[in-house]
């Protein structure tokens, strides 16, 4: 499957890291993930540039997701992830890409750490979902 992300109309190029941010997130929807964000983090830290946030049904389905991000982002975009954290217990999978985390939560972890909230001054990306996505 390949993701194709287009700038609209007579808008400047994305920034690669939000380029990678939106193929992440388009990724995620395809295999079914629930409630993707994406947040711009630029103006609050210098650590990373985007945060994409999304939630799975299951441990299989968290790998799978993670799984694929990693061949899209490779083999497509030329990015190699730097580090994974939490993909053996599978509640909280983090994907570092450097300028770009992506954090794969089941729906209590989520709640738990309610990411969104601690980081509630980012700006949300626009991610229409797709018709192609579940609700």
């Amino acid at each position: 499957m390949e993701v194709e992300i287009e700038p609209a109309g007579d808008q400047a190029p994305e920034p690669p890291a939000l380029r990678r941010a939106l193929a992440a997130a388009r990724t995620a929807e395809e295999n079914r993930a629930r409630d993707i964000a994406i947040l711009d983090m630029r103006e609050l830290t210098t650590m990373f540039d985007y945060f994409v946030i999304a939630t799975g049904t299951s441990r299989r389905q968290l790998h799978a997701i993670s799984e694929e991000i990693d061949r899209v982002l490779e083999q497509e975009l030329g990015d190699r992830r730097l580090g994974i954290e939490g993909y053996e217990e599978s509640r909280w999978i983090l994907l570092d890409y450097g300028d770009l985390v992506v954090h794969l939560f089941d729906a209590e972890t989520r709640e738990y750490y309610a990411l969104e909230d601690l980081w509630g001054r980012a700006r949300r990306v626009p991610f229409p979902a797709h018709a192609s996505s579940v609700s």
